[in-house]
């Protein structure tokens, strides 16, 4: 075969990957990982942005978006549910949300399913038999016995974590947090961020109006101000790993809003700067001037940091 033919062969070959503008995973390139999602300024989101819409800073100096992907990605999700005590009012419309929001998962995707109060647990590990997610939640979770306190920090840190034994893949890591996010102080958010961003995952919430308690809380703080420090929720710490959350009268539209949201955001890549081992890295991504023209008052969600890898786990399987 002529040079000129193998020439034509090879674009042929590569031409539909370069079409999809699609992330590139090499063994021995380390690269950077950022989920992102373009709100407009009522909060809705902002479609139809292609790779040069955007620019990545990292520690300040702006990098070459090597990597892009628009499309629906799998996920590895975690759902956390909070059994507290003040969820107990709230029961069935956690149940309702449930029911509902797992018509957005596809096959694909793979799910865990942990809840927490004062303690955190695995009910069940990651699988992709989504029916048997769906009879863990009903006939497991919601059947349990609501009660204890709510350790929204703990909970979330803990399913952070859960990430760390699972091997790297293509898809997506999120956890999806269903709570009234009524909770006490007993992490560093800090540290809680500082977890999401070495597991390469976001952290987005359904929040469930529970009214009686929430007026509770109210006269106590009314009551006694200085307690505020001691309550603590999780739109703080989501916020930082990128992700967002929702208050939600309807559960079940929330619900499957929320895992909308986490499954179509853009994946951004761009080589890893060097750096020493464990050291934390700022991020900021952001709209070309472009598309700031089209959509002036979009903004961009997307995590504000990541710890620069040990070598051997720097790759991506």
């Amino acid at each position: 075969m002529s040079p000129q033919a193998l020439l034509v062969l090879a674009l042929a070959l590569a031409a539909p990957s370069l079409a999809q503008e699609g992330p590139v995973f090499h063994a021995d390139v380390s690269q950077v990982h950022v989920d992102a999602e373009v709100v407009g300024p009522d909060g809705r989101i902002l479609t139809g942005f292609s790779k040069s819409d955007f620019r990545v800073f990292d520690q300040g100096a702006e990098q070459a978006i090597v990597g892009f992907s628009a499309g629906e990605q799998p996920l590895d999700l975690i759902l956390l549910f909070d059994i507290s005590g003040s969820m107990q009012a709230v029961v069935d419309k956690v149940a309702s949300a449930a029911s509902q929001g797992l018509h957005e998962l596809r096959p694909g995707d793979r799910v865990s399913v942990m809840v927490f109060n004062t303690r955190v647990r695995v009910v069940s590990g990651f699988t992709g038999d989504l029916d048997a997610v769906a009879r863990t939640i009903q006939e497991d979770v919601l059947h349990l016995n609501f009660g204890g306190g709510t350790f929204i920090q703990k909970g979330v840190d803990e399913a952070a974590l859960q990430f760390t034994h699972e091997n790297r893949t293509e898809r997506r890591r999120a956890v999806l947090i269903i709570t009234d996010n009524n909770g006490m102080r007993t992490r560093r958010e800090a540290t809680v961020v500082r977890d999401y961003w070495e597991a390469d995952a976001l952290l987005s919430g359904l929040i469930v109006r529970n009214r009686a308690y929430q007026t509770v809380l109210d006269i106590q703080t009314a009551m006694s101000p200085e307690t505020m420090w001691m309550h603590a929720g999780m739109k703080g710490i989501a916020e930082k790993t990128g992700g967002d959350s929702i208050n939600s009268d309807d559960p079940g539209a929330g619900f499957q809003e929320m895992l909308h949201r986490i499954r179509s955001r853009y994946s951004l890549y761009y080589a890893m700067p060097p750096g020493k081992p464990g050291a934390t890295r700022s991020v900021r991504v952001e709209l070309t001037a472009d598309a700031r023209k089209r959509f002036p008052k979009a903004r961009v969600r997307a995590r504000h940091g990541y710890r620069v890898p040990a070598p051997a786990s720097a790759a991506v399987e």
